[in-house]
């Protein structure tokens, strides 16, 4: 069962109620330990003092905040005791419409709990509030020496508090990015091909279908040379759509979302009729799209070469990456196309 991090009352008006606080989210990041070179000799972080070069215990550390000349030395317990008030309170200070609140400004998911079996009516009207006013209560509290903006908002069955970014901690992008386009004309046909391949696109939000894929790749590359094999290395990252080809792009990306939609709905029925029915075709398209060069099929963008497959006719083009597609239009990856056919 998880600890809570933080215990003390949540309040909202008159009303108080005792919370307990426990994190929403854990990290699966895979973590190396640090050796030296050539052997298996752990690298540790020590705390030393950079004068006498000695370790220094953990007890025996204090805060500085450095003055320039000098520095004001502050104890773990000071701290707490200018705002004992803050550190076991979180008042929620007034409600705005979820809606209305940037996703920049969330950083850190919690879970609000009552404090006791007790206060469950008081944390379930909380909870049916504001999930059936659609709004979040903006609160203060302090936490590890720190003060935080947070917001409680009802997600699922529980309350939830998501920490925030305070407003001057938020980055103007048009003020750090040089490089952001300026009132850019899109023309009105690549617009609409656009919205069309953003609808053909769509998905239903569905988080346990996806995982983390890098993980898995670092961990083959951990077996793989723990057992003296190699690994094969992943496709480089897709080269930069020209302005000139985007159109081509975008109606190419937006067949090959529908080919696909189309081919999962059919279950393969719809995808045997088609080669039965246009083997003249294909045949003739195929020969078309093979009158390019190797080296010349080598420098086409993905959309491109997809598009080469559609005019070809090459069976299971929706699921293929770059580099099937360019050894099916080589004929190299025919062995594939007639297993997907």
């Amino acid at each position: 069962m998880a600890r809570a991090v933080w215990s003390g009352a949540l309040s909202f008006g008159l009303v108080a109620l005792p919370v307990q606080l426990f994190s929403a989210t854990e990290s699966h990041t895979i973590r190396f330990h640090q050796l030296q070179r050539g052997t298996s000799d752990r690298v540790r972080n020590k705390r030393v003092n950079e004068r006498t070069g000695d370790e220094v215990p953990p007890q025996e550390i204090v805060k500085g905040f450095d003055m320039g000349d000098e520095y004001v030395v502050v104890e773990p317990e000071e701290l707490d005791d200018i705002a004992p008030g803050q550190s076991k309170s979180l008042e929620i200070t007034g409600f705005v419409d979820l809606d209305r609140v940037e996703p920049v400004f969330f950083d850190k998911t919690y879970y609000l709990a009552p404090r006791g079996k007790e206060y469950a009516k008081v944390y379930a009207l909380l909870h049916s509030a504001l999930a059936r006013a659609n709004k979040v209560g903006i609160a203060t509290v302090v936490m590890r020496n720190r003060e935080y903006l947070v917001a409680v908002k009802a997600e699922g069955d529980v309350l939830a508090m998501h920490t925030m970014h305070w407003a001057d901690e938020v980055r103007d992008p048009h003020r750090e990015i040089g490089s952001l386009p300026e009132e850019t004309q899109v023309a009105d046909k690549e617009l609409q091909t656009a919205v069309q391949l953003v609808e053909a696109l769509s998905i239903d939000w569905k988080p346990d279908e996806y995982r983390d894929t890098y993980q898995e790749k670092v961990l083959q590359l951990v077996e793989a040379k723990r057992t003296g094999q190699t690994v094969e290395k992943g496709e480089p990252p897709p080269r930069s759509t020209n302005v000139v080809d985007l159109m081509d792009a975008l109606r190419a990306s937006v067949e090959q979302a529908e080919t696909a939609r189309k081919e999962e709905g059919t279950a393969g029925g719809t995808a045997g009729r088609r080669k039965g029915g246009g083997e003249g075709r294909a045949g003739r398209a195929s020969e078309k799209a093979a009158k390019p060069s190797s080296s010349e099929l080598a420098e086409l963008s993905k959309a491109e070469l997809y598009r080469r497959a559609s005019d070809a006719d090459i069976p299971g083009r929706s699921s293929m990456t770059r580099s099937e597609l360019l050894k099916a239009l080589t004929g190299k990856g025919g062995r594939r196309a007639a297993r997907a056919s």
